[in-house]
């Protein structure tokens, strides 16, 4: 068996679920020096950790025969962001625990609490649930914490994102001391780190080698658009890839809904995910996809965080994400368990340094391309059709007579025409689109330079003083947050690990600021950056867009503006 040391019922369910070897997270909280310990785990979404945790609690719930007690009290509770993950969370506990019987309940914001509250009183083993309604439960009486064994905090950084830090507290204070506390997250930021200090017991801490083996399987695809074309492109990449299950994210709810207008109008089955949507409606949409009557999902990231969906081979960004960190959340959708799966950003000319950025930072390989034209879709459909399996098949009685009624009154090209354009009526049409075919070549010769190549400097790069070449930067926070350099840089040092000698002018307008970094520290304080600290802060690198120094009237004013300790000169934003 692949998972020789787990207790027998779990090895077996594993093993008739196909798992030959375990991934390096169920790897990691097997390991003889996990055992019994509180974890922290760094582990990307898609690497397995609904199993790693759902193997690493069974310790402290199964007797050494592999049984549980009758249901009662909870002994685990698995803490999740959303109620999608939520309820894919509680499906893979159940199945992964089947053989002991294990009663698995969840409690989700959007569910009926009162059939939830009849559930617990029925008695469980295992407790799923969002920390609102968790918290909920608990505070009515209904949900027991005392006989906890084990609470699992599942992808703690984005309950954090989300605002559930003292829901989240509540629940962990209520809980015994002498519980396991396991806390999985894609990274671990000071408050991560902090809550971890908390609540945990001399922790063991897991950085799961391979946040880029959670991306192995994916294929990266940089797609130059025109910005009146991102729909029409949609469509073409939707028709050349033709895959199981396609998921298409947008940045707003309204641009959800009109994307999936336009798809079903076109003759796609797609389906909608965003925050607007009922719990009953959200259900619905999954299901249809998993089931094969929806191909396409078109959702915002919030709405799509944590569904796992069988056959899911295909992530459109029709809109380009906010960070690195988000475009891998939502590429991680694919390339799940093995399966291969591509991600396809759609890049305007006006967005191509933002996206290089991105990807740089995630540190995955990509390739530019212009969009699927629609006569190379067509010539994919006529090798589609040439393949399809009924004619594979043999005919019957009833279809030859038809054929030899067919081929006395038309001749044969006539009857493959009407074939094929029977065929082509069962699919969308592709698009017209153009590729604006921008320069993405001599990004690469200015990536060097960011990365402190000796040597090369980027065209009109500024300068920290007389110390050599320096890189721009852009922030989203500006005089309207309060920005003030005496606030900027300790922040700009601290999470871009960098000295603060590293650090140049900086420019405050009301709504961003700008600020230069020497150029030999760029790459790795952008790094640094988008690792650290919350998301909603972000920088944007300005290398080689030609953006100019702050505008030095005279020596004095320049030392003014790197004297960090004084307050900025108002400028015009």
């Amino acid at each position: 068996m692949p998972f020789p040391t787990l207790p027998a019922p779990l090895a077996r369910t594993l093993a008739a679920r196909g798992y030959e070897e375990p991934t390096p997270v169920q790897e990691a909280v097997l390991d003889a020096a996990s055992q019994g310990r509180d974890l922290l785990v760094s582990a990307q979404t898609g690497s397995g950790k609904t199993v790693a945790f759902g193997i690493a609690v069974a310790e402290r719930l199964l007797t050494e025969e592999g049984t549980l007690p009758p249901p009662g009290a909870p002994l685990a509770l698995v803490i999740a962001p959303t109620r999608e993950l939520a309820l894919q969370v509680e499906r893979e506990i159940t199945w992964l625990y089947a053989e002991t019987g294990a009663r698995v309940v969840s409690c989700v914001g959007g569910m009926d609490p009162r059939r939830e509250a009849r559930a617990l009183d029925a008695g469980v083993h295992i407790v799923v649930g969002t920390p609102g309604r968790l918290r909920d439960h608990i505070e009515r009486g209904r949900l027991k914490t005392e006989t906890l064994e084990a609470v699992v905090l599942d992808e703690a950084d984005e309950m954090l994102d989300l605002g559930f830090r003292d829901d989240l507290e509540f629940i962990l204070s209520s809980a015994p001391t002498t519980r396991r506390t396991l806390l999985f997250s894609a990274t671990l930021p000071k408050l991560i780190t902090a809550l971890a200090e908390r609540y945990q017991r001399d922790a063991l801490r897991l950085a799961v080698a391979g946040a880029s083996r959670g991306h192995a399987d994916i294929s990266y695809r940089a797609v130059r658009v025109l910005p009146r074309e991102i729909e029409h492109a949609v469509v073409n990449i939707l028709r050349y890839v033709d895959a199981p299950t396609a998921i298409v994210f947008c940045n707003t709810r309204e641009g959800v809904r009109h994307l999936q207008a336009s798809l079903i109008e076109r003759g796609f089955t797609a389906v909608a995910l965003s925050g607007e949507l009922g719990q009953g409606e959200r259900n619905a949409a999954l299901q249809a996809l998993r089931d094969g009557r929806a191909r396409t999902c078109v959702a915002t990231d919030v709405a799509a965080r944590g569904i796992d969906l069988p056959g899911l081979d295909l992530v459109i960004h029709a809109d380009l994400p906010h960070d690195a960190e988000v475009m891998q959340h939502r590429s991680g959708r694919t390339g799940r368990a093995g399966r291969k799966g591509t991600s396809v950003l759609l890049v305007p000319a006006s967005r191509r340094r933002r996206a290089e950025q991105m990807l740089q930072l995630a540190g995955v390989n990509f390739e530019w391309s212009g969009p699927p034209t629609a006569e190379e879709v067509r010539a994919l459909d006529r090798d589609r059709m040439l393949d399809d399996p009924s004619f594979a098949e043999e005919p019957n009685e009833e279809d030859r007579e038809w054929a030899d009624a067919l081929l006395a009154k038309l001749p044969p090209e006539k009857l493959a025409a009407a074939l094929a354009r029977a065929y082509r009526a069962r699919i969308p049409a592709p698009e017209d689109v153009s590729d604006p075919n921008f320069s993405t070549d001599s990004r690469q010769s200015q990536r060097k330079a960011t990365q402190g190549e000796r040597g090369t400097v980027p065209v009109g790069a500024p300068r920290v003083g007389d110390d050599g070449p320096s890189v721009w930067f852009r922030l989203n926070i500006g005089r309207r947050d309060s920005a003030d350099p005496r606030r900027l840089l300790p922040m700009l040092s601290r999470r871009g690990g960098i000295g603060r000698g590293d650090i140049g002018a900086i420019r405050i307008f009301d709504r961003e600021t700008k600020f230069e970094i020497r150029a030999a520290a760029a790459a790795d304080f952008a790094a640094a950056f988008a690792e650290r600290g919350p998301p909603d802060v972000a920088i944007e690198m300005l290398a080689g867009e030609g953006v100019a120094p702050p505008k030095q009237h005279s020596p004095r004013a320049a030392k003014h503006r790197r004297e960090v300790g004084k307050p900025p000169k108002r400028q015009r934003g």
